[in-house]
């Protein structure tokens, strides 16, 4: 496969570590931005207009807003969008391709551990999750509908989970910890939690750590005392009414 990735801002560059391992031209208008880039990807063949889609995969990673500012000329191999909020019936609409698919990774894709919703044509299934397996994970999903709603769960959540990093930090240096050492914790902390829900439903996991009368147990009364359940709930229903907004 060809792949042509359009546009390398931060998702398309995080994106970039994975899929450097295929033969990949990225198109990006920066002209500083490519230079970074060759530094980093000498085998990478970079240009700064799009060209004929022919024989290409394409890797449609700008911002949606910018999409239809864009002139396309050929008939690409497949398409694979990561533009939020853009349904495949306009991806029709403004480029000709064999197949569609629309993927949505997340910012850890920097660091091949991306979550990656993924739902299109059936004909390309295979090969849209070999691709995007090289930043991660990628999960292929029945309906458009589903990807909007795992787009709160797997792409927009990070922010959300930053936030209670941050938090868990700010409530450890206000009781005495020191705040290098708070933060040192969160990165372990994350990965070890994120491997064990791997293999362990959520409601098991919790309830193995918490002992009755215990820490455990005295934080969690805080968190319901305080709504955090709700509130990420809600959170996951904003993000998916947005994303119907968007599209």
């Amino acid at each position: 496969m060809q792949l042509l990735l359009i546009g390398a801002g931060n998702m398309g560059s995080a994106m970039l570590r994975g899929l450097a391992e295929f033969d990949i031209t990225v198109v990006e208008r920066d002209k500083n931005r490519i230079n970074e880039l060759k530094k980093l990807y000498s085998d990478v063949k970079f240009l700064n207009k799009i060209p004929n889609l022919n024989g290409f995969v394409v890797i449609l990673a700008v911002k949606p807003q910018t999409l239809p500012h864009l002139e396309f000329e050929g008939r690409a191999d497949a398409l694979v969008s990561i533009l939020a909020g853009t349904p495949i019936v306009k991806l029709k609409e403004k480029i000709d391709a064999k197949f569609y698919i629309r993927a949505m990774p997340n910012v850890a894709a920097l660091y091949q551990k991306a979550v990656t919703s993924v739902v299109g044509d059936e004909g390309f299934k295979n090969e849209a999750l070999e691709i995007l397996s090289s930043i991660g994970k990628a999960i292929w999903l029945n309906s458009e509908k589903e990807l909007d709603i795992a787009t709160g769960l797997a792409a927009s959540s990070p922010a959300w989970l930053a936030i209670v990093a941050e938090a868990l930090a700010d409530g450890a240096v206000n009781l005495g910890l020191p705040r290098d050492k708070a933060y040192e914790y969160l990165g372990g902390l994350f990965e070890g939690v994120g491997a064990v829900l791997e293999n362990t439903h959520p409601a098991v996991f919790k309830d193995i750590v918490t002992s009755p009368g215990g820490t455990t147990a005295a934080g969690l009364y805080a968190l319901e005392e305080n709504g955090v359940r709700s509130a990420f709930i809600k959170a996951m229903e904003s993000c998916y009414n947005r994303a119907k907004e968007l599209g």
